[in-house]
């Protein structure tokens, strides 16, 4: 079995709770050695619990760094010297007090590169930058949840998971350009590109978005949630072809082009929605799947899980979700979490 494709790169992590370090974890699966500078207390993720921590922590090395002191700014400097990159999830005034920037770090290595990973960029001020608050800001939560009820959020993190799946893009495609630097990535702006066609239809032809009942989609149809018989089905017809095929196997007939069934949603619903009732989600979904129309059971997450246990690892002592990235020849070696200042560091200073 081979090295990872990012064997050999060493990478410097300072931050907190999720979008930093599930960069970092991303890139630690892919052979990577990450190693947490964290302070006296440690990442605040170890507060919320060790399942917690693990799941965006895993295979790392943990150094206890007082970036307050002489001594902890003093050993940044060596680390920084031997490292590839650095990822700081911080507020933009720590990043620059505790002297985490590229300038500040460039005399000890012109190639380093460094991500500062922030809620609103490196120059927009420390206000509070949540993931829900993100979600919040830029029009997710607003376009979430039932028209007819409140705005809601998605079940999970996705603001900081996005924005951490960017900070690595970013940290990976500077480190090839063979040049040191500055790189910024901001919650915010992350999440607003994530609306790319919904903010083109807005920017270039004035449709503002709204939500749609069963989190329709907002140019293909039909493409949603429906109830079925028992359960939930999620049927996404995203070109004509499909509909002919699902149409056939439920006996309906009409609406034969996209235009005409978009120009004519609700009555292309009910029929749907009428003909759906006839069975179960796990029945429609072996039907249609069969026939290659996109179509899936709506599981709750033990179900899921239960349904692809190879995506199931064990690092340490955790079960924990695996590396979504397969690379030929390659297995990623799961390592568990580190302790705090496993590798170096003591409570005061490093």
């Amino acid at each position: 079995m081979s090295a990872g494709p990012l064997d050999g790169i060493r990478i410097l992590e300072v931050g907190h709770i999720l979008a930093g370090p599930y960069a970092t974890m991303v890139l630690a699966d892919l052979g990577a050695e990450v190693t947490k500078l964290e302070p006296p207390g440690g990442d605040l993720s170890r507060q919320v619990s060790d399942a917690y921590f693990a799941s965006i922590n895993r295979g790392k090395r943990s150094i206890r760094l007082d970036l307050t002191s002489e001594d902890g700014r003093a050993r940044l400097g060596e680390l920084a010297a031997d490292a590839h990159a650095l990822l700081v999830n911080l507020k933009p005034s720590a990043i620059r007090r505790f002297g985490l920037t590229y300038e500040d770090l460039r005399k000890h290595n012109e190639k380093l590169v460094c991500v500062a990973l922030t809620g609103f960029g490196l120059s927009a001020g420390d206000d509070p930058a949540f993931d829900y608050v993100i979600q919040a800001a830029t029009g997710i939560a607003a376009l979430t949840g039932d028209p007819d009820g409140p705005p809601t959020l998605p079940g999970y993190s996705s603001a900081d998971n996005s924005a951490g799946l960017t900070a690595a893009v970013a940290l990976l495609a500077q480190i090839v350009s063979g040049r040191g630097g500055q790189l910024e990535v901001s919650l915010r702006d992350v999440m607003l590109s994530q609306l790319n066609y919904r903010a083109a239809a807005y920017l270039n032809d004035g449709v503002e978005p709204r939500r749609l009942p069963f989190g329709a989609h907002s140019y293909y149809v039909p493409a949603q949630l429906f109830p079925t018989a028992d359960g939930y089905l999620a049927l996404f017809v995203t070109h004509d072809g499909f509909w002919r095929s699902f149409a056939t196997e439920a006996g309906v007939s009409g609406f034969a082009t996209m235009a005409e069934r978009a120009a004519r949603r609700e009555e292309v619903l009910a029929v749907v929605t009428a003909a759906l009732a006839a069975d179960t989600a796990a029945n429609w979904e072996d039907r249609l799947r069969r026939l290659g129309v996109p179509a899936a059971k709506v599981r709750t997450l033990p179900e899921a899980l239960a349904a692809t246990p190879e995506v199931v690892v064990t690092a340490g002592d955790f079960r924990l979700v695996g590396s979504p990235i397969r690379v030929a020849g390659y297995e990623p070696v799961y390592g568990p979490p580190p302790r705090l200042g496993e590798h170096g560091g003591r409570p005061d200073h490093s």
